[in-house]
């Protein structure tokens, strides 16, 4: 987690039977074409029926304007994404690269070590507040959330807390995935992503982006009233039929 400054630049679980995934490092990204888009996905969420207490900030020293959003099946907010790199150190998240590099998450993969934001796919939530407490609504280490940017959707898991007042922040991973620059020093983006965490959801182990990216697009297609289908999945260049 980090707090920066302006120079920043269940429903789902009864509804099909199980996917078949390709057979991937369960810490390791899956690249997938997923029949939820992103517009599909916002659509959903043009409105917004607070949940939250108070609105949070994008970062320190900016105005808290962003409130936390609920359906039955999700909650959501649209705000910044700042980069978290905090957990296994690696090349490109250590101490090094980024100024606000902690070698802790608040989540642990199944091994006992803290979370990989080079390779894992994860969003942060604010640490429970009497703004708002994630808890209440479902959320914990391993839920799922659908992330979106522009027209990209990428699949991920809560795996982090951060600032009480501050929300819009995502592992290395995520903004990767999602076309942001994912320089934990001045990369990120200002605006324009929106985080819908499904309710109830989880993910375990942790760390096994495969199965959150299974989960995540039965989720969503049930949160936009799709029919559900099998989901194609690519190893390399090929595409795998998830069905």
């Amino acid at each position: 987690m980090r707090v920066q400054t302006l120079t920043l630049a269940a429903a789902g679980a009864a509804l099909l039977a199980p996917t078949t995934l390709p057979a991937v490092h369960p810490n390791e990204p899956v690249r997938y074409e997923g029949s939820v888009r992103a517009a599909d996905l916002l659509a959903k969420v043009r409105d917004c029926a607070p949940v939250s207490n108070g609105h949070y900030r994008s970062d320190s020293g900016t105005r808290a304007d962003i409130p936390v959003c609920g359906t039955q099946d999700a909650v959501f907010w649209k705000a910044d994404m700042d980069i978290d790199c905090d957990g296994q150190p690696g090349p490109r998240c250590n101490a090094r690269t980024d100024p606000y590099f902690a070698d802790t998450t608040a989540y642990q993969q199944s091994d006992g070590r803290y979370l990989d934001a080079e390779r894992l796919p994860f969003i942060v939530v604010p640490a429970a507040s009497s703004i708002w407490d994630y808890r209440d609504h479902g959320i914990r280490g391993g839920s799922v959330a659908a992330v979106v940017y522009k027209d990209r959707v990428q699949y991920a898991v809560v795996g982090d807390t951060g600032p009480r007042d501050i929300i819009g922040e995502a592992s290395y991973a995520t903004a990767d995935a999602l076309g942001i620059n994912p320089d934990p020093h001045g990369g990120g983006t200002a605006s324009g992503v929106t985080y819908i965490v499904f309710k109830d959801s989880r993910v375990s182990p942790i760390e096994d982006h495969a199965a959150a990216v299974e989960t995540g697009e039965r989720l969503a297609k049930a949160f936009v009233g799709q029919d559900v289908e099998s989901v194609e999945y690519t190893e390399g260049d090929e595409v795998v039929d998830g069905g």
